[in-house]
């Protein structure tokens, strides 16, 4: 068999839909590790996920972001639709922006969290973690919106690094140093639109770039070819849970459980007992879940989230976290060793009278080495988040490299 056939006979065995850049994505998968991400095959770790993480860190580092979940909301009533359905006011957010938020179901509970793009007057995109349609659809009756899902319509890269603007401004995108975070702006590209976003799930200065999927291997080929000299390299789903966590990012499905899939009742969680609070608006007119959650700020949460700073190096991956006693009081959600704030950090879920900024409480870990497995009653401060928050992530515009 040919080395081709040999290729298409594993791609059909994966049953995974390759994204518009797997071209060229899979011809820098020295490991052939993939990731199934929502149906999509994208790449877990393409050689070495540390230098995959410094890339993020110290030069350019490039995702592939297509399989994330895109809705494109339209017409006369998108607005209040959105404002009905989120936690945030979404009147605030103006054209050109981006704005971050979750919603909820009728109690109080989070669905997912997200991205909104406002794109044009009545015109948005939602980016979600979740495939989340049928909601969408329910939530939309009575209201002149048109909702579609777009995520396979649209190709994605995340750009990510102090080198990133350089990089775009290389492969001629003027102005782009001027963006600001959350903003967005569209260039003419291969006779098409490029739209970009200073946005991303790292913690530093990062770019997403948003174009329909023919034009994604050019962009590919363009973007590589004017981050050369910033040692541009593409990084996996394994680097990038390093650098969320070490900005203090949650995930749906890992740090909470998306409320419609959930198996056990008491399993979801609020936006406060995510440390998501801040995102919740009772200033503006009704939306999904705010009775419960009215409720829930005058009577109290059940739980809260922390951020550890662990003593050690060793991870705290699905530990407990104890009180001073001895008593378990919460578990660890996720957890990892981050090399630039040099911590061992890990996010946590406990009962709501513990958790203040400065408490020191104990994290139960256990670990593997030569199959040997050893217990470490961890000594851990919470944190007022993230472990890693450099200025160049808000500088407008950046600093050239």
């Amino acid at each position: 068999m040919s080395e081709v056939s040999v290729q298409q006979a594993n791609d059909r065995e994966t049953m995974l839909i390759h994204t518009p850049f797997h071209s060229r994505s899979s011809a820098l998968n020295k490991l052939n590790s993939w990731e199934n991400w929502k149906g999509f095959m994208v790449a877990h770790e393409y050689d070495d996920y540390e230098l995959e993480y410094f890339a993020i860190r110290s030069q350019t580092g490039v995702m592939d972001l297509t399989p994330m979940t895109k809705y494109r909301i339209t017409g006369p009533d998108a607005e209040a639709y959105l404002n009905r359905l989120v936690t945030r006011d979404v009147t605030k957010i103006k054209v050109g922006r981006v704005g971050y938020t979750v919603w909820c179901n009728s109690d109080g509970q989070v669905m997912d969290d997200g991205t909104i793009f406002h794109l044009a007057e009545d015109e948005y995109r939602l980016c979600s973690y979740t495939h989340c349609i049928d909601w969408l659809m329910w939530s939309a009756e009575g209201f002149d919106v048109e909702i579609v899902d777009e995520t396979k319509q649209v190709a994605a890269l995340a750009v990510q690094g102090p080198t990133s603007c350089s990089c775009l401004m290389a492969m001629g995108l003027e102005g782009i140093e001027n963006l600001k975070p959350f903003g967005l702006t569209t260039f003419p590209f291969e006779g098409g639109e490029l739209m970009v976003s200073r946005t991303g799930f790292t913690g530093d200065l990062g770019y997403e770039l948003w174009v329909e999927p023919a034009l994604a291997e050019a962009l590919w080929d363009q973007l590589f070819a004017a981050g050369k000299q910033y040692l541009i390299r593409p990084f996996g789903l394994y680097a990038l849970d390093m650098a969320r966590k070490e900005a203090g990012f949650i995930q749906a499905a890992v740090d909470f459980v998306p409320a419609e899939d959930q198996v056990r009742v008491g399993r979801t969680r609020s936006p406060f007992e995510i440390g998501l609070g801040w995102l919740v608006d009772f200033n503006k007119p009704f939306f999904n879940g705010r009775k419960a959650l009215l409720k829930e700020k005058e009577n109290g949460s059940r739980y809260r989230f922390v951020m550890l700073d662990i003593e050690g190096n060793k991870p705290a991956n699905n530990s407990f976290i104890l009180n001073k006693k001895g008593k378990v009081i919460g578990t660890v959600t996720s957890a990892g060793w981050c090399p630039s704030a040099k911590a061992n950090v890990a996010f946590g879920q406990v009962d709501a009278k513990y958790g203040e900024i400065g408490e020191e409480l104990i994290t139960e870990i256990y670990y593997e080495r030569e199959l040997h497995w050893t217990k470490v009653l961890a000594k851990s401060v919470v944190v007022k988040g993230p472990m890693y928050d450099p200025p160049r992530r808000r500088a407008t515009p950046p600093a050239p490299f």
